[in-house]
C-alpha cells in the first residue's frame, strides 16, 4: 500500500511561474481593445458607408491605418493567448501541441495578411 501525502502528490505539478504575467497581459490588452475597437468601428463604419475611392482614401491616411494595425495586432495576440489558455485547460498530449501551433499560426497569419493589405492600400 502506498501512502502519499498531499505534498508528494503535488511535486512536479506546481506553478509554471507565468500566471501573473499572462493575467496582466490579458487585462492590459482587453482594456486597450475596449478603447481602440469602438474608435476603429467609427472610423471603419464611416469609410464603409462611402464609395470605394473615399474608403481607400480614408484607410490610406495615417491615423486609420495605424489604428487598424494596432487593433489587428493586439486583437490577434489577445485571441491567441486566450485560445492557448483554453486549449491547455481542456486538451492534452499531441492534440494540445497541434492545436496550440494551429492557433498561433492562424493568429500570426492573420496579422501578416492584415499588415500586408494595409501596406498595399497605403502605397
Amino acid at each position: 500500500m502506498r501512502y502519499l501525502t498531499d505534498r508528494k502528490r503535488a511535486v512536479g505539478k506546481g506553478s509554471a511561474h507565468a500566471g501573473a504575467e499572462h493575467h496582466w497581459f490579458m487585462i492590459v490588452s482587453s482594456v486597450a481593445l475596449a478603447f481602440m475597437l469602438p474608435t476603429w468601428l467609427i472610423v471603419f463604419g464611416r469609410a464603409l458607408g462611402s464609395g470605394y475611392d473615399a474608403a481607400l482614401a480614408t484607410m490610406s491616411r495615417p491615423f486609420p491605418a495605424i489604428l487598424t494595425a494596432l487593433v489587428l495586432i493586439v486583437g490577434m495576440v489577445h485571441f491567441q493567448k486566450g485560445a492557448r489558455t483554453m486549449i491547455e485547460d481542456y486538451t492534452g498530449g499531441t492534440t494540445r501541441k497541434l492545436l496550440i501551433m494551429a492557433f498561433a499560426g492562424f493568429a500570426y497569419l492573420m496579422i501578416a495578411c492584415g499588415i500586408f493589405a494595409l501596406v498595399k492600400i497605403a502605397l
